[in-house]
């Protein structure tokens, strides 16, 4: 059995919600002892600007960059998507630690390696 796990999100502002529970699971699988992945892809590449993240905290969650900082200090991956993070124009100098820019063959390889996945 596999000890990878995979949360694929697309919201950041235009979602908080989803985007906070896409990152309180993540840090429940990091601390499940599973190698998890974020792929951030469409309005989510937002997430792995600096400062974009500042604002945004859902009532009863901890703030968003606190549980996506978390989430990077236990050792999650966060990968952002290539053409979604070109195509909005955003600044590849201005990301946040620990987020790498990645192509869609980065996903398809950790899934291919027997991930479970969840979607937000």
């Amino acid at each position: 059995m596999s000890k990878k796990f995979c949360v694929s999100l697309t919201s950041a502002k235009n979602d908080t919600d989803k985007a906070t529970v896409a990152f309180v699971v993540a840090n429940a699988a990091v601390a499940s002892d599973q190698e998890t992945m974020v792929f951030l892809s469409t309005e989510a590449v937002r997430l792995a600007e600096k400062g974009y993240n500042d604002d945004m905290h859902e009532e009863g969650f901890a703030p968003l960059k606190q549980l996506m900082e978390n989430f990077i200090a236990g050792g999650g991956l966060l990968y952002v998507c290539s053409p979604c993070f070109k195509k909005r124009g955003l600044d590849e100098t201005r990301l946040v630690d620990g987020a790498q820019i990645v192509g869609g063959a980065k996903l398809v390889e950790f899934l291919s390696q027997g991930a479970a996945s969840v979607s937000y």
